[in-house]
Order: C-alpha cells, then sequence, then structure tokens
C-alpha cells in the first residue's frame, strides 16, 4: 500500500502550478499596461473595453491634469497628465463648418460613448493633431490641421449626397 507521493508526483504538480501562476500573471499585466499607455487616438476603443451598462465616459475638470473615467456615472479610476489644459473640442454642423463645442468653463474635456459604444461626435485639437471622433464603423482618425478634418467632413458628406 502506497502512503506517500512520489518525488515525479511531487514535481508533476509544481510545474502545474507554475505554468498557471504564469499564465496569470501575464494577464494581469497586460490588463494594466492597457490603461498605462491610454492615448487619445486609442480613447474610444478603452472605454467601449471597460464593464459599464449605460455609459461610459472621460471627464477631466479645470486644467485638465486631473480626468475620471466613469462608469455608469461612478468614478472607476483617475489619471494623471493624461491631457492639459490645450485640448479644445469641435464639432462639424453641415451649414457653418467646424463650431467649437467647449461650453462648460469647469469641463476642460468630457468624451462619452452610450451603452451601444457609441461616442460623441467630436474633433479633438490635442498638441497640434486633430482626432477625428466622428465615424461610427472606423478608427480614430488623426489629421495634422483642422481644415484637412474639415476637408475630410466635406467630402464625406459629398459621398454621402451623390
Amino acid at each position: 500500500m502506497k502512503k506517500a507521493f512520489s518525488l515525479i508526483e511531487l514535481l508533476i504538480v509544481i510545474v502545474i502550478i507554475g505554468v498557471v501562476y504564469t499564465i496569470s500573471i501575464g494577464n494581469f499585466e497586460k490588463v494594466k499596461d492597457k490603461s498605462e499607455t491610454l492615448t487619445l487616438k486609442g480613447l474610444r476603443e478603452y472605454l467601449q473595453g471597460l464593464p459599464y451598462k449605460k455609459n461610459a465616459q472621460l471627464l477631466c475638470l479645470d486644467d485638465c491634469s486631473k480626468c475620471e473615467v466613469l462608469l455608469d456615472g461612478e468614478k472607476f479610476k483617475e489619471l494623471e497628465n493624461f491631457l492639459d489644459s490645450s485640448v479644445r473640442s469641435y464639432r462639424y454642423d453641415f451649414s457653418y463648418g467646424m463650431i467649437d463645442a467647449q461650453k462648460d468653463d469647469d469641463v476642460c474635456f468630457s468624451y462619452a460613448i452610450d451603452k451601444k459604444g457609441v461616442g460623441q461626435q467630436v474633433i479633438v485639437e490635442y498638441k497640434e493633431l486633430f482626432y477625428d471622433f466622428t465615424s461610427y464603423l472606423s478608427a480614430v482618425s488623426v489629421y495634422e490641421s483642422l481644415q484637412e478634418a474639415t476637408d475630410a467632413k466635406e467630402k464625406l458628406i459629398q459621398e454621402v449626397l451623390r
């Protein structure tokens, strides 16, 4: 009758535990890396990947030095130095072209998506680049000037009207 484990059996168990540990730690690091490397271009995809039911929002108050990620109105995470006060938001209007979308003096920047993953229709200027969040189906486009972003919107409208 056998009363103890053999050396081979113990080594097999240790190897299995090591493999499971390595896989689980690797997955934790991947989740951590996603939020640490968040960029304005990847903001919509980042928010869409979070666990929310009604909406997800990035809200930056005052000088934009601190931003909060809100899920269904509740604080999920705080981001420091993600943006600065130079950020500007614009909306494209068919009749008037680009319109400044900054309305509230206390809010430096805000971007939200709804339960279907559809985000606000804005173009964001930050560090001399223009990020186009207006497309539902494609990734965020980046332009080098507001005129380039305006031309792209007008070209799209002309294609739709044909």
